[in-house]
């Protein structure tokens, strides 16, 4: 009768070593996952946003504020620290954002909207890629560079970036003249900055180190 031998002590220890080295090699990965999907969403937000502006012309030569209704991505608070963002047009020039005036999400029909101060997050009709604190552990968002004084990044009509719209006139003193860089924390202090840039006239994003992106 044939006789199968079992694993000896030696080849047991040996075997839980090679497991620990992948599992050690394997967690810095999903760090870098979450960095990088963190990055690609916000890419994604701030070029179909440039893009809505480049389909859908807000520039009124009679209008002396028509520069406030551009398309753009704005990051708000809610709860002390910068926690979701939108895209919308502010087409009624009131300084508000209202679900009317939102733009929608092409990968699942939902709005790119979240009333500041509501509770309740991940509302039905609400896109779930805004909330980036919630699904990232973003702690703060820090905007410097050509969009220091603002919260937000508007395109106009032939795609350039514009910062400080809820404040502009027929006079183009919101064009960025300088590159604008957003960068993002999280909770999780192993996982290193993420920096975002957008550059002045043509508003090309990239995510700094990564010059393909």
């Amino acid at each position: 009768m044939r006789q199968h031998k079992g694993f000896t002590m030696l080849e047991l220890i040996m075997v839980i070593v090679v497991i620990g080295i992948l599992a050690a090699s394997i967690i810095p990965r999903m760090d870098r996952d979450l960095r990088q999907e963190l990055g690609d969403n916000i890419l994604s937000a701030i070029r179909y946003t440039q893009h809505l502006a480049l389909t859908d012309n807000r520039h009124k030569f009679d209008d002396p504020n028509w520069l406030k209704t551009l398309w753009h991505i704005r990051f708000s608070r809610y709860g002390g620290n910068i926690a979701f963002y939108t895209i919308s047009s502010d087409r009624d020039q009131n300084t508000n954002v209202d679900k009317n005036e939102a733009a929608i999400d092409p990968a699942n029909g939902k709005y790119f909207y979240h009333l500041a101060g509501n509770s309740s997050l991940d509302e039905a009709d609400e896109s779930p890629a805004i909330f980036i604190r919630k699904h990232y552990g973003i702690s703060t968002v820090t905007i410097t560079g050509g969009c220091a004084n603002a919260q937000h990044v508007a395109f106009d009509h032939l795609g350039r970036p514009h910062t400080g719209i809820y404040g502009a006139s027929n006079d183009y003193h919101t064009y960025m003249k300088t590159e604008c860089r957003i960068t993002f924390s999280f909770q999780d202090s192993s996982i290193s900055n993420l920096t975002i840039s957008i550059q002045p006239e043509t508003g090309y994003a990239q995510i700094v180190g990564q010059e393909h992106s």
